[in-house]
């Protein structure tokens, strides 16, 4: 699969099947994430790697905490659309990996001075990699965003400045999805390209 093929069939992957992922499948993806790049070659990113079915289903009642106030943000026909969604797949995936952002240091990490947030930025870069790495292995991630930092931080007793950027849930989907699935139900369309690319200026009006 070319780069190109793995960036518009990535997909966020809700749905799994039980099969394990192959030790060497695995190493791969992490690798590919660890070549990502990083301001002043920091490397930030630390992958935790969960299995244990107790420590998920800690995360997993986390997560249906957190569900509970997101979803009241939306009221009427979004919100019965909202309930429709499998928003996670933290206890049917093989595997559950958090990836976290080490900003622990004996010195100024190169380039950061201005805008600190790039040390975080770089991680997130790692996970992009990961993700299209996924992809053309034929492996499926679910991003799990609605859980609350602090108290995952808690559950895995992290330091300090160690934090978590993101909660994946990794695995065989049982299908990659034509296209995003918030997009074929008409929760949001794509933003034509045309109108995200300015010259010179930025237009406020568009």
């Amino acid at each position: 699969m070319d780069i190109y093929e793995a960036i518009r069939s990535r997909r966020d992957v809700r749905k799994f099947r039980p099969d394990p992922i192959a030790d060497d499948v695995l190493k791969r993806i992490l690798d590919a994430a660890h070549h990502a790049p990083s301001v002043g070659f920091s490397q930030p990113w630390r992958f935790l790697l969960i299995r244990n079915q107790e420590t998920r289903q800690a995360v997993r009642r986390l997560f249906d905490e957190a569900n509970e106030s997101a979803r009241d943000v939306y009221t009427g026909e979004r919100r019965a659309l909202y309930d429709t969604f499998k928003l996670e797949g933290i206890l049917e995936s093989p595997l559950n990996l958090c990836v976290l952002c080490d900003r622990r240091t004996q010195e100024p990490t190169l380039g950061a001075q201005s805008i600190p947030e790039t040390v975080v930025f770089s991680t997130c870069l790692a996970i992009q990699n990961l993700w299209l790495a996924a992809r053309a292995e034929g492996v499926g991630i679910g991003w799990v965003s609605i859980l609350e930092p602090e108290a995952l931080s808690s559950l895995f007793e992290l330091p300090d400045g160690v934090e978590i950027v993101a909660y994946l849930c990794v695995g065989y989907p049982e299908a990659f999805l034509e296209r995003p699935l918030l997009e074929q139900v008409g929760w949001r369309p794509r933003q034509p390209l045309e109108d995200i690319v300015f010259e010179e200026h930025f237009d406020p009006k568009r």
